[in-house]
């Protein structure tokens, strides 16, 4: 007579959590996290909502108290005003111009420093590490005028090369392709070096298309930075020739009266672009930053 076999209890335990778990799904068809997120989320995209519905109401709408929640007809009189401006395909432009220097400008140089950070060592590396990362603590308050000073140096005041100079590259972007590119094993570039290929080479055919999410969230945070900067271009143009389109939103807003539904129409078209562009690089964004030892 066989004695009667018995399940160990880890093998019980470790049989019941698969149970547990398709219950659950049973009854919670998504995560339970988007029972959190979901409201969340909601509530960051009340003042994109709120600000397309005002855009398509009447100034006396706007103004009005309690303010209308929703428009009794679509009104298209902001936009009109907004894209009949003679000045806001300029300021559009300029905007265009600063961003996309920028871009390009910190793809480059910082894959370049982020590149030398990772994998060369030469005298006073760390410290040169240290203190750039030191400058991201900086506020832009306290290097303002030493760059408006610079700027005029150069006599690049009131043109947009005082806008995209400041902006060639940033400390995090550098940081930022140093943390990714630590992550990449070394035995890739090794390989390349036995065959003859220099530092530069190896860099722009093996590392850089791996380093695609990094390029990505690199590129996404530079566009904002540079397309929403209103305050060093607020100091550094005079000419409206020149203006950014934040700069030029200012306009629209008088001493004694302000036209909010151009406000709002302007801001809707120049908030359009920086959607798109996250949307487009969201997957690559996030797989950066868990990826590159930025996640919290």
């Amino acid at each position: 007579m066989t004695a009667p076999t018995t399940a160990a209890p880890g093998a019980a335990g470790c049989a019941s959590v698969p149970a547990r778990t398709a219950v659950r799904r049973r009854k919670l068809p998504f995560s339970p996290w988007h029972l959190l997120l979901a409201p969340l989320a909601v509530g960051f995209a009340l003042p994109l909502v709120w600000l397309i519905i005002s855009s398509v109401m009447s100034d006396a709408e706007i103004n009005r108290f309690p303010p209308a929640l929703w428009p009794h007809g679509i009104d298209l009189g902001g936009y009109r005003y907004v894209l009949g401006n003679a000045m806001f395909p300029r300021w559009f432009l300029n905007s265009c111009i600063v961003a996309c220097v920028a871009v390009a400008s910190n793809l480059v140089l910082g894959a370049l420093g982020g590149y030398a950070f990772a994998r060369m060592r030469f005298a006073g590396s760390r410290v040169l590490l240290g203190l750039m990362l030191a400058t991201m603590a900086v506020p832009f308050q306290l290097t303002m005028i030493p760059t408006f000073l610079v700027m005029k140096w150069l006599g690049l005041i009131d043109t947009l090369g005082a806008l995209i100079v400041p902006s060639l590259v940033t400390p995090f972007a550098v940081f930022l392709f140093r943390q990714f590119f630590l992550t990449l094993p070394r035995e890739l570039e090794e390989a390349a070096w036995i065959d003859g290929c220099s530092r530069l080479r190896v860099l722009v055919s093996i590392v850089a298309p791996l380093a695609r999410p990094a390029l990505a969230t690199v590129a996404v945070l530079t566009f904002l930075a540079t397309w929403n900067d209103l305050s060093w271009p607020l100091i550094a143009i005079n000419h409206d020739a020149h203006y950014t389109l934040q700069l030029g939103l200012t306009t629209f807003q008088g001493q004694h009266h302000t036209k909010w539904s151009a406000v709002m129409a302007g801001n809707v078209v120049t908030v359009l672009p920086v959607l798109v562009a996250f949307l487009c690089a969201q997957k690559t964004f996030i797989q950066s930053l868990t990826s590159s030892g930025l996640k919290g």
